[in-house]
């Protein structure tokens, strides 16, 4: 049964109370969702990079929201409540925040960036500040550093990993979900959909921004990435 249809995956109720099945979609959108298509391919790449990045953190011993992976498009995960923020990362400026500070592309950020948006497609998914979160309850004290703790740690873990391969991590969106027990653990997923990828000493995507400023076919350029970083298509 159906339980939540999102942008870019569906989830699933299992015979397993406290676990889902998530498929992950071929849609393309951008601009929250004022831009759609459906690419071909799409998901599969993206549950692929999901697999490498999700089980190299694990390594490293950050707790998903993943219990295996079934296929080339479905996942079983942990059942969880989605904390209502996204949390991006920022080593470099890109994107929003070159619009709304004076911030040039390319520019690195030192200390990195962590910033708080609030998940609401009816919104925009605004920025939002600690005390904005902490009047709307959205997220305690103690939660919101745990959330900041773990996205900087997530960080340095795949920036060390992807400045190996050459590739730069220009910034990225993590999402976190509360098991049972009120523990906080990544969920959602890690690709070039949420994340910014630049081929080291250069500025060119081989991200969503090639689907986002019409640079080039998608599917196409997630590909060359994967060669590039070694995930198995």
């Amino acid at each position: 049964m159906l339980l939540y249809e999102g942008k870019a995956k569906k989830v699933f109720k299992t015979d397993i109370s406290d676990e889902v099945l998530i498929t992950f979609k071929d849609d393309a959108t951008a601009f929250n969702g004022l831009k759609q298509d459906t690419i071909k391919g799409k998901g599969r790449v993206n549950l692929a990079f999901t697999r490498l990045f999700f089980n190299l953190l694990k390594e490293q011993g950050i707790k998903t929201h993943i219990v295996e992976f079934i296929d080339e498009i479905t996942l079983r995960a942990k059942l969880v409540k989605i904390v209502p923020l996204e949390v991006v990362v920022r080593n470099y400026a890109a994107g929003s925040i070159c619009k709304r500070t004076e911030l040039k592309k390319g520019e690195k950020i030192d200390p990195v960036l962590c910033e708080f948006f609030l998940k609401d497609d009816s919104k925009g998914d605004p920025l939002i500040t600690e005390q904005e979160i902490l009047e709307q309850n959205l997220a305690s004290k103690e939660e919101i550093n745990i959330l900041r703790d773990l996205s900087l740690k997530i960080n340095n873990i795949l920036s060390n990993f992807l400045d190996e391969k050459d590739i730069t991590l220009v910034d990225f969106k993590l999402e976190f979900g509360k098991t049972s027990d009120g523990e906080i653990i990544l969920a959602d997923e890690i690709s070039p959909d949420t994340c910014r990828f630049w081929l080291k000493g250069t500025t060119e995507s081989l991200d969503k921004d090639v689907y986002r400023e019409d640079k080039g076919d998608l599917v196409s350029s997630y590909t060359r990435l994967a060669e590039i970083i070694g995930v198995s298509l």
